[in-house]
């Protein structure tokens, strides 16, 4: 049986979120998506790798030019507290692309496949198949936060790095996770996009526009009050003295996550989807 006939069973047996929440697994497990995110995930976490590497041996990083310069920059020395910081850099930057195309995918497939319609002639009410994707997209966005940290204590251990303070390695894993989490968040703005444009496409747009206006704003020191700028921030990647933002900015990801969340909801309640 095919993920999309498979899917439709479980919804017309079962009109609940669980049964909606049963075919998008499916569809997800039948999917190459969460092989490719899941590689993607672990290749952002071998980039702090890298870099650490580098730093590893000063021969090594002048051997390399302008490479061992660009890590003495993000990094500054081989140690735990630095590869955890790169570490949470790759969650904010990488996952907001990563974690953006899970979501677009998510939700875009049933637009991009022509199935919109099939799906919501169903007994399976439409705030339920939104609840199942926007749940789905969370869970999945956070195992790959999960196993971006899983992959940089392995590269630790790999790079022998030296012995640090049990709290610093405590804090630096929860910094990686708290970017990964609130890029999560994040990503469920680009739903709307993917939903409303019926595709793929206006949801990639999505995502490189928020990317590209949260670069800007960051370097002309608006970061803190732009929500797609906060987790990067967070993380150190515009430099450890913006390491730090007000809690309003962090309430204002989870905000404007939920406002995603709740237009798109609330789209798919009105829109009509022909095929």
């Amino acid at each position: 049986m095919s993920a999309e006939p498979a899917s439709r069973a479980a919804l017309a047996s079962s009109p609940g979120v669980g049964a909606a929440l049963s075919a998008e697994l499916t569809k997800a497990r039948r999917s190459r998506v969460p092989a490719v995110s899941a590689g993607a995930t672990v290749l952002f976490g071998m980039v702090g790798g890298f870099f650490t590497w580098v730093l590893q041996d000063p021969g090594r990083a002048r051997g390399l030019g302008l490479l061992g310069a660009k890590a003495q920059v993000l990094g500054g020395r081989a140690d735990w507290p630095s590869y955890l910081a790169l570490t949470s850099q790759s969650a904010a930057i990488g996952g907001a692309l990563v974690f953006g195309v899970v979501v677009v995918w998510i939700f875009g497939r049933e637009g991009a496949d022509g199935t919109a319609k099939d799906l919501l002639a169903l007994p399976t009410s439409r705030s339920a198949v939104v609840a199942a994707k926007g749940l789905l997209a969370l869970g999945w966005c956070s195992a790959l936060g999960v196993l971006l940290l899983g992959s940089c204590l392995v590269g630790g251990m790999v790079l022998t790095l030296p012995s640090a303070p049990v709290d610093a390695v405590v804090s630096g894993s929860a910094r990686v996770l708290t970017a990964a989490l609130l890029t999560a968040v994040l990503a469920l703005v680009h739903a709307l996009a993917a939903s409303v444009g019926r595709g793929y496409l206006p949801g990639m747009v999505s995502i490189l526009a928020t990317l590209s206006a949260g670069q800007v704003l960051a370097a002309l020191g608006f970061g803190a009050w732009f929500p797609f700028s906060v987790p990067a921030m967070l993380s150190g990647a515009a430099g450890q003295d913006q390491a730090v933002v007000p809690a309003l900015a962090v309430v204002l990801v989870v905000a404007t996550g939920a406002a995603g969340w709740m237009a798109t909801a609330r789209w798919w309640e009105r829109a009509d989807h022909p095929r």
